[in-house]
């Protein structure tokens, strides 16, 4: 190219998934309220579940009692997955869901209750279509949270295991999604938040190795699926 030459004109990228974090009370509310925003424009699913459905516990259960359905919809079993998502092809979807110590019951419920909706597929090709994240960052419930349901090392494993599990089966879903927004909410600095975050990254990645179920060459699918979900305050320039 001459020092004068105009570079070429880049072709515009696809517009962004655009979500709404969304869920509560029961799941068919939930469902009725996600149409309802698919048929106005929206482009994807985010789903908000509630503390019982996050920490592993039945909405029956006593230490439930007065959070079922308050910041988020419940999901506790296959049939209620079902509900959630009736109507709604999840093979044409992108859905994000914002879960963590039990992120993996909530993939395969989702796996499962797509492989139901394409009866006429095997299940390894709906895998290939389901398309969204799950966060299942265990590291920052530690840190900042506290819906955390296993020990440490024992979260850590099923994060790998999970990882592993999503690049051999399910190509497209970002299986891990590191949320440092909620370390600066608890009191970090932008420059701590920045920090943890990356040590967290690299942990994960340290832990998947070291689990030996994916090979070096398939190794930087997992780094490129690593996605990161950063605060963005009133700090902006320093955040930047």
């Amino acid at each position: 190219m001459t020092e004068n030459a105009t570079p070429a004109r880049r072709e515009k990228d696809r517009p962004w998934v655009m979500r709404t974090y969304a869920g509560h009370s029961t799941a068919t509310a939930s469902n009725e309220l996600y149409r309802t925003n698919l048929a106005k424009g929206q482009t994807g699913l985010s789903v908000a579940f509630d503390l019982p459905t996050q920490t592993g516990y039945d909405p029956d259960s006593a230490m439930a009692r007065g959070e079922v359905g308050k910041v988020g919809v419940p999901v506790m079993h296959l049939g209620e997955m079902r509900k959630l998502f009736d109507g709604i092809p999840l093979t044409e979807m992108n859905t994000s869901m914002t879960i963590n110590a039990v992120a993996m019951w909530m993939l395969a419920m989702y796996q499962v209750t797509a492989e139901e909706q394409n009866p006429d597929l095997s299940p390894e090709e709906v895998a290939a279509q389901l398309a969204g994240t799950t966060q299942n960052d265990i590291i920052k419930e530690y840190l900042s949270r506290g819906t955390y349901a296993f020990p440490p090392e024992a979260s850590m494993r099923l994060i790998a295991d999970m990882i592993a599990y999503t690049v051999h089966q399910i190509p497209k879903w970002n299986p891990i999604n590191i949320c440092s927004y909620h370390l600066q909410e608890a009191g970090a600095t932008p420059t701590q938040e920045l920090a943890y975050a990356l040590c967290t990254a690299i942990a994960v990645l340290d832990e998947v190795k070291n689990a030996g179920q994916v090979s070096e060459e398939d190794f930087g699918k997992v780094v490129g699926r690593i996605s990161f979900f950063v605060n963005a305050g009133v700090r902006f320039v320093e955040e930047t």
